[in-house]
């Protein structure tokens, strides 16, 4: 990231579609602030109040403060053509240009899988929250979990998370290093050492106000390429970050409850409306991501073990691996094969037909099933 960036978004009249628009345009913040005024008004379609303030890098001064705040809190911003910005993010129209980061950036770039749902959540969305993440935790290696730090679902996410040690990634409407609610301060800390991270858009010199939780909502939506939600009433902040997640082209999933919930009327209704796949497993998750599920160690032993193939007695294996070559054989080529006396071939072929593993064809020929 350079100071161009951050004086990118210092400046007066430029929000996040105008700033990812000149962005895509000019390639870089750099590119910007060298162009002309032709460029920028004729050619970038700019209005000449606008054009003059990057002509005179009205918030270049701001920039550097920012750069020095930055370091006295340890905060790490990355800009949109950085390669540690989130991928999925920056092709979102109305991506933030600079994102503002506590902990492992390296996070915002995993395998990310963003979460959310009620502040009221219920004792069995405590339980969705950590049995998916648990078991995603087991089956998708380099997961990571995206959400927003608020309580009920949020935070149960985030604690699943660290509970089976798969990094997990906040993003909060406030500015750093501060986090809101307030009494997540802990978890916060928490996630960064776990190897998390805290992200915000927002610059020291933003200030608070309740429009900024639903510009966040973006943000989770956006990260990743799936977003889940694990419980919701009929309306709320978990279902308009499903609107914007569809609107990204985003894989929207839900968590079904129990018709007389009313913190699962919201998933529910995702669910039946079409707008929401019904996921009830990690399984199902990893279906619906098209992720590769790892196997664990000793899977692919255990799953031979439990084989058909893994009960047979030395002569049915030499008839089954004469016959197993792909090709049907007759019956006194088996035997020749086989190595056996004609009374062992016998009952070693008798067996493999009632065990399924090969049938007969007509000419006293058989075949692998």
């Amino acid at each position: 990231m350079t100071i161009e960036d951050l004086a990118l978004i210092f400046t007066p009249g430029i929000g996040s579609r105008g700033a990812a628009y000149l962005i895509d345009y000019f390639g870089s913040a750099e590119a910007l602030f060298v162009a002309s005024r032709g460029e920028l008004v004729e050619g970038a379609g700019l209005r000449e109040e606008l054009a003059e303030r990057i002509l005179n890098r009205d918030g270049m001064c701001l920039a550097e403060r920012e750069i020095k705040y930055c370091r006295q809190n340890s905060i790490c911003a990355i800009a949109a053509t950085d390669a540690e910005y989130p991928e999925p993010l920056r092709e979102t129209s109305d991506r933030p240009h600079v994102l503002f980061v506590r902990g492992n950036v390296d996070a915002l770039s995993m395998r990310t899988l963003s979460m959310v749902g009620t502040r009221e959540v219920s004792p069995s969305g405590l339980h969705a929250c950590d049995v998916l993440v648990g078991d995603l935790a087991a089956k998708v290696e380099g997961l990571c979990v995206v959400s927003g730090l608020a309580y009920g679902v949020d935070s149960a996410c985030h604690r699943a998370a660290i509970h089976h040690n798969v990094p997990t990634v906040a993003v909060v409407a406030n500015v750093l290093p501060e986090v809101t609610p307030s009494a997540h301060r802990a978890l916060a800390e928490d996630i960064i050492k776990h190897g998390g991270a805290i992200v915000s858009e927002l610059h020291s010199a933003s200030r608070q106000n309740g429009k900024l939780f639903i510009a966040r909502n973006r943000i989770i939506a956006g990260m990743s390429m799936g977003l889940v939600v694990v419980e919701s009433p009929a309306s709320g902040g978990a279902l308009a970050t499903a609107d914007i997640a569809d609107s990204y082209g985003r894989q929207v999933m839900a968590v079904p409850g129990r018709i007389s919930d009313k913190s699962s009327f919201g998933t529910n209704n995702l669910i039946r409306t079409g707008k929401a796949r019904l996921v009830i497993t990690a399984d199902d998750i990893i279906e619906d991501m098209d992720w590769q599920p790892i196997v664990a160690r000793g899977e692919d032993d255990a799953a031979s073990a439990n084989s058909p193939l893994a009960e047979l007695e030395p002569a049915e294996c030499a008839v089954y691996d004469a016959v197993s070559s792909g090709v049907s054989r007759e019956w006194s080529e088996l035997l020749e094969l086989s190595g056996l006396t004609i009374g062992e071939f016998s009952m070693a072929l008798l067996n493999l037909e009632m065990k399924g593993l090969i049938r007969s064809l007509p000419g006293r020929r058989y075949e692998a099933v």
